[in-house]
């Protein structure tokens, strides 16, 4: 039974958000540096709860709030040093023990002095991130009770995980523990070579145990939320802009350093009308480019406009429980009668790569299509159509009596895009007619949750550069972010025997059969491609693009 106990908390108020640069005196509203972004289409929604967020937007925040043992740096993908200043692994390559950073504090925005304060306890203590709190925050995501759809990640990788996480285990059985405030040790089950990044994630940081259990789900309001981090929460409007501030007690780390900006304010608006705000002047950056104008910027703004790496694959996803996508062959058909490279080179144009398997090709265990040819899924309309006759074989159905298909999209214009120019193919290669809708993201997102729809489209970017991230993470049978309803046995062994192999080369084969069942034998997803990152970056920003899918905007200046 967890203590529901009310904490009081006395904040010690420091200056005013105006005040908040050390050694100098109250400066005005202009001598702040404010970072206007546009992050996403209007209505998008930010999870905040640190075990529940699962989409990019949301860790977008929370990597900057919630700093992980480890994380990965944005521009190389490289584990760096974050709450942990130090670890130590064992010879046997299982047992993980970090050194926690002391001195940092909880802190919260306090609305009555527009300021960031420190939280204190009932006796008025300064309350500072320990090791306790890491261990509470990866139990929480764990705890069935809490239904994380991330879960899974940490109960796999800690020794009792995943009987607790099924509701069969203790809690008092998982090997994660605090052995003194600033120590932290977790054992894993077995070795594997990608375990520092998996520790390093934000489903092994730090969480506050008080305000969860004094607040229930209202302590994400920004007035019971405690971080520690570069930035606080200071304003929400779901669907509209969020507004952020320095965190003055924040000491810096190598992940995380102390930030030169003072304010980020996040605003949601679909593409093109971001772009128009950008181009009035209004925005400072904005993370998507409508495609239509995409030639017109090449040639207007080529110094601001950002085409980067992004290890990210897009792809349509199939419910394998809801007829026609229920038979291999109709699904199948509609993976080959995707022309890839016509849709990159002609739709896109923004150097995006074909996919045939789903794993990005660049991590050092990745199979690929280059060295497994006759494998995965391939763009191929005879083939699409030779499917779709042995579907009608199979089920007895014909073009008139087979049920109606439907493809769903979150509403994103360069999705609408894609989605048509698809369903375009679909009805050229195949001679069928498939509908397209979109919903706003967070209903989308619980739609796939609860009943996902025939096909739908989603991205995936890599949480660690390792092909496990990929094909175990998102599709082994018991995974919360498999909406397809497929299972397979023989895929979830080879996903097993491969995250304990150390050797890189030795595993490829291994994954390059199970990309094979995942994509073509069983054709439970049709990759489509893999991400380019597309944005607008103003000449008067000193940027760091991310290559992992997650800004890191608490490490950008404004120049000048």
């Amino acid at each position: 039974m967890r203590n529901l106990k009310r904490t009081s908390q006395l904040f010690i108020a420091l200056a005013l958000l105006l005040s908040m640069v050390a050694g100098l005196g109250t400066v005005s509203a202009q001598d702040l540096k404010v970072l206007r972004v546009g992050m996403g289409a209007a209505g998008t929604t930010v999870v905040w709860d640190v075990a529940l967020a699962t989409d990019t937007t949301s860790h977008t925040f929370i990597e900057m709030m919630f700093p992980g043992l480890a994380p990965r740096d944005e521009t190389t993908g490289l584990p760096q040093h974050g709450m942990a200043e130090e670890w130590e692994i064992s010879e046997d390559g299982r047992v993980y023990t970090f050194k926690i950073k002391e001195g940092v504090p909880w802190v919260v925005y306090d609305p009555a002095t527009d300021s960031v304060v420190e939280v204190t306890d009932e006796a008025g203590n300064v309350r500072y991130v320990t090791a306790h709190d890491f261990v509470y925050g990866a139990l929480r995501t764990m705890d069935p009770e809490t239904a994380s759809n991330y879960g899974y990640l940490p109960a796999d990788w800690v020794e009792g995980g995943n009987a607790f996480n099924e509701g069969t285990g203790a809690l008092e059985d998982v090997k994660i523990r605090a052995v003194d405030d600033y120590t932290l040790e977790i054992t894993s089950p077995e070795p594997a070579g990608f375990l520092l990044q998996v520790y390093g994630l934000w489903v092994f940081a730090a969480q506050p145990q008080w305000t969860i259990e004094e607040n229930g789900d209202n302590w994400t309001l920004p007035e019971n939320y405690h971080v520690y981090g570069t930035f606080v929460l200071k304003s929400y409007e779901p669907g509209s802009r969020v507004e952020i501030i320095k965190n003055p007690f924040w000491p810096g780390t190598e992940s995380h350093p102390i930030p030169k900006l003072d304010v980020i304010e996040a605003v949601f608006l679909d593409a093109s009308a971001a772009l128009a705000a950008y181009e009035a002047g209004e925005l400072d950056t904005i993370e998507e480019v409508p495609l239509p104008d995409l030639p017109r910027l090449k040639v207007e703004r080529p110094d601001e406009l950002y085409i980067g790496s992004r290890d990210c694959t897009y792809y349509y996803g199939f419910n394998v429980l809801k007829p026609p996508v229920d038979n291999v062959h109709m699904r199948r058909a509609l993976s080959a009668a995707i022309d890839r490279q016509t849709l990159v080179e002609q739709v896109l144009g923004r150097g995006e790569l074909p996919a045939g398997f789903f794993s990005r090709p660049n991590f050092a265990a990745s199979a690929t299509q280059e060295e497994y040819p006759d494998l995965g899924a391939h763009s191929d309309p005879e083939l699409a159509r030779q499917e779709l006759e042995l579907y009608f074989e199979e089920t007895g159905n014909t073009m008139e009596t087979m049920p109606p298909l439907t493809l769903m999209y979150n509403t994103s214009e360069a999705h609408a895009i894609i989605a048509q120019a698809v369903q375009q193919m679909w009805k050229e290669n195949l001679g069928i007619e498939v509908q397209v809708a979109n919903q706003e993201w967070q209903t989308y997102l619980d739609l796939l949750t609860e009943d996902a729809p025939q096909i739908w489209r989603l991205g995936w970017c890599a949480d660690y550069p390792d092909p496990h991230n990929f094909l175990g993470d998102v599709f082994y049978s018991t995974s919360g972010n498999n909406h397809t309803n497929w299972a397979n046995d023989e895929y979830d062994s080879l996903i097993d025997e491969a995250k304990v192999m150390t050797d890189f080369e030795a595993r490829k084969p291994l994954y390059a059969r199970a990309e094979h069942i995942l994509t073509w034998e069983d054709a439970a997803i049709a990759p489509i491609y893999f991400y380019t990152k597309l944005s607008m970056i103003g000449t008067h920003l000193d940027a760091s693009p991310s290559i992992i899918g997650i800004e890191r905007y608490d490490k950008w200046d404004i120049l000048g």
